[in-house]
């Protein structure tokens, strides 16, 4: 089932995704030909993604058995930076080799094309990789709960044309010889998590992994009006009322699209404010109770170490 996000779900996907301030990295541009391999290692705070620019490639991430068929103009994100292998369809198990070394065999620099692989050159993949990567200690349940992988296929023509030329300019500009190539594809990068989200809560499969809540008009209208202004006093009757909902029903509904209740969404993501705030602005925990909208800094303190399973104090001390 396909779903139109609304323009507050948009507006709270982008303001939870600025808040874990998720970058865009692009770590290479491929010019693989058969037979050929690549084994990317595990990394913790990282979601990579491969696009298959030209050509087409076999995707396995460890622990699962499906092994996805990338086809030219398909996309994958790994969102928890699990390892994966890349390879085509007639590599052997010799064939496959660690990124270190695909890296240092190619004598690859980090800047133009990692070529690698056997002398099929007529058939050469090229991929375009890269990684998002998130704060230390970054949580939300948009990240926490997304499955291993999501693949989309024809993406860029699937996400419109405008996508579809933001990838085509990428493919062009990373890892070419023109000035200032690489910074615009990278930045250009970017934009391409927020749109990958987009495409997988549009697609319905958010409902399989209790994220639903965040396609439901009537939830995001309360989950927005919350992000705006995070400190408030809020309560399940005030956010019902903002969703145009009943107490009763607004409860049920959240918590059975999202897994949790309204309530404990709220102390999460006001825990992470806190956290953010305390390491990076160097707040004072008093300050943070303030911030996260607590009156109480014994209040706030006991909230604090439930969820992050330490005192803010320490917390700060420690970061």
């Amino acid at each position: 089932m396909k779903y139109m996000l609304s323009d507050d779900m948009l507006d709270l996907l982008s303001d939870i995704l600025l808040h874990l301030s998720v970058k865009g990295t692009l770590y290479f541009r491929t010019s693989f030909s058969p037979p050929w391999g690549v084994e990317i290692p595990a990394y913790e705070n990282v979601a990579r993604f491969h696009f298959a620019h030209r050509g087409d490639c076999l995707v396995k991430v460890e622990g699962h058995d499906e092994v996805l068929t990338l086809r030219q103009g398909d996309i994958v994100l790994i969102p928890h930076g699990a390892k994966h292998r890349l390879y085509c369809t007639i590599s052997t198990e010799s064939d496959i080799h660690p990124l270190d070394q695909v890296i240092s065999e190619s004598g690859y620099t980090g800047e133009g094309v990692l070529v690698h692989g056997g002398p099929m050159i007529e058939l050469e993949t090229q991929l375009i990789c890269g990684h998002f990567s998130f704060e230390p200690g970054s949580q939300h349940m948009i990240l926490d709960r997304l499955p291993p992988y999501i693949h989309i296929e024809n993406y860029g023509e699937a996400s419109g044309n405008w996508l579809d030329a933001t990838l085509r300019v990428i493919g062009t500009e990373a890892g070419g010889l023109k000035m200032g190539g690489d910074l615009i594809a990278l930045k250009m990068s970017e934009v391409i998590f927020t749109q990958m989200l987009r495409s997988f809560f549009e697609s319905g499969e958010a409902s399989h992994v209790g994220l639903s809540g965040f396609a439901d008009a009537k939830l995001a209208r309360a989950l927005t009006a919350f992000h705006q202004e995070p400190a408030k006093e809020w309560s399940v009757e005030k956010l019902a009322r903002v969703a145009g909902l009943s107490r009763t029903g607004f409860a049920l509904r959240f918590s059975e699209k999202m897994g949790i209740t309204p309530m404990q969404y709220l102390t999460s993501w006001r825990m992470q404010i806190a956290r953010k705030s305390l390491i990076a602005d160097q707040i004072t925990v008093v300050e943070a109770a303030a911030l996260s909208g607590y009156a109480s800094e014994s209040a706030f303190s006991r909230a604090f170490k439930k969820e992050v399973g330490q005192s803010p104090a320490a917390y700060r001390l420690a970061g």
